[in-house]
């Protein structure tokens, strides 16, 4: 179904979820609940661990409900399409890229194992017509390639970007056009159904109850899936066009070879974005510029090769700097286990960058001494041996322990 088919539904969402599909008796919803979907979709969650949501239930606490009677119930009342989402938890962590508050909706445990089986389910029927240019929260996809296709672009000669901001994305998808693009392809009225609840269950913030009108809040399993599907009308059109590009998740590129070409681009795909998605392009954010002045998931290029952005090294001195500080009062054990993290973290991304040098200022980062200081975390050490010792002791959760579900 084309974009231009589905972008003025009649009745909006509540009409895509009054039709049926009789194209397919598919029942999706058993497949959802299957005992084999279900233990995937709690091993995911289990790893992903995270914090509780509104009800207070933690990862390690899950086990537990799933042997009472209540665990019994919520599956019957998904079967018959009875469930109501609990709202979810607002919480706001710093924006990584200007220094402001992003924010999130942490939906609880139990609400985060349902999202990830449907997930699961919904991704087997959207991933097959999928864009090859798409990198986003998909299988056997990564940032990393995402990041090489637009060098392989540079290569081909391809030197201007067209890079397009979508301001607040997760907060402004228009439902209407969400759900009549989900209700393309998922047959089983029940689902869509959830899904739409879902998306209307609310925020609770500061103890206080919202609704929500719009948007797809980040921090549950099922928002990646929902974005992808939101802007695949924008991969199949840039397709349609011939342009070269290549996205993840809300962030894109468009690459031309010459900056006039890249200004009538920027200005068609401003108008498609806003007429068929109903989203709005961010004018102070987006730009017509070379590759090499723009940033891409926390890189850019040098002389067609990869390397890490001046922004990103500056938040990976800030952030140890942080971590290491004299003033936060934590047990070294503690502070060596997060700072291990992070490095191990940003080592394991930034491996890709092809800047080979040593971190410019890295031996001073944790402190505000001299450049030939070592990381101050209260004690000599290396980084190498900070990563070390923080996870020489580490032990295997109890919550590792798998569950039937």
């Amino acid at each position: 179904m084309t974009a231009d088919a589905v972008k003025k539904p009649k009745g909006g969402a509540s009409g895509c979820l009054d039709r049926d599909n009789p194209a397919s008796k598919a029942d999706l919803m058993a497949r959802v609940l299957t005992r084999e979907n279900l233990q995937r979709a709690w091993e995911q969650v289990r790893a992903n661990h995270g914090v509780p949501g509104i009800d207070g239930m933690t990862v390690e606490a899950f086990p537990d409900f799933v042997c009472s009677p209540q665990w019994v119930t919520v599956k019957e009342s998904l079967r018959r399409g009875r469930y109501q989402p609990t709202p979810v938890r607002r919480v706001y962590i710093p924006k990584a890229s200007s220094g402001g508050q992003r924010p999130l909706g942490i939906p609880t445990v139990l609400d985060r194992v349902i999202q990830q089986a449907l997930a699961q389910v919904l991704g087997q029927l959207f991933e097959p017509g999928s864009s090859r240019f798409s990198y986003g929260f998909r299988p056997r996809r990564s940032a990393h390639d995402a990041v090489r296709q637009a060098r392989a672009y540079l290569k081909e000669g391809y030197t201007v970007a067209v890079d397009c901001d979508l301001a607040k994305f997760f907060d402004t998808v228009n439902f209407d056009v969400l759900m009549c693009r989900v209700s393309a392809k998922v047959p089983d009225l029940q689902v869509r159904r959830l899904i739409w609840r879902y998306l209307r269950a609310g925020v609770v913030e500061n103890g206080q109850k919202s609704p929500t009108e719009q948007g797809v809040p980040q921090g549950g399993p099922l928002s990646p899936l929902l974005a992808n599907i939101m802007l695949h009308d924008l991969d199949m059109e840039l397709e349609k066009r011939g342009h070269k590009f290549v996205r993840y998740a809300d962030d894109f590129l468009v690459l031309v070879k010459s900056e006039r070409a890249g200004q009538r681009v920027m200005t068609s795909l401003t108008r498609f974005l806003n007429k068929v998605l109903r989203l709005t392009v961010n004018p102070t954010k987006s730009k017509v510029a070379k590759l090499d002045q723009c940033r891409f998931l926390g890189f850019t290029f040098r002389r067609k090769k990869i390397v890490w952005s001046e922004k990103s090294l500056a938040q990976f001195k800030r952030r140890v700097k942080e971590l290491t500080g004299r003033s936060w009062g934590v047990s070294m054990e503690y502070r060596l286990q997060k700072l291990s993290e992070y490095l191990r973290g940003w080592m394991a991304y930034f491996a890709l960058s092809e800047y080979y040098s040593p971190v410019p200022g890295a031996s001073n980062a944790g402190c505000g001494k001299s450049p030939g200081a070592t990381w101050g975390i209260g004690c000599r050490t290396s980084p190498t041996n900070c990563v070390y010792m923080s996870t020489a002791g580490s032990t295997t959760s109890a919550s590792a322990t798998p569950i039937r579900v």
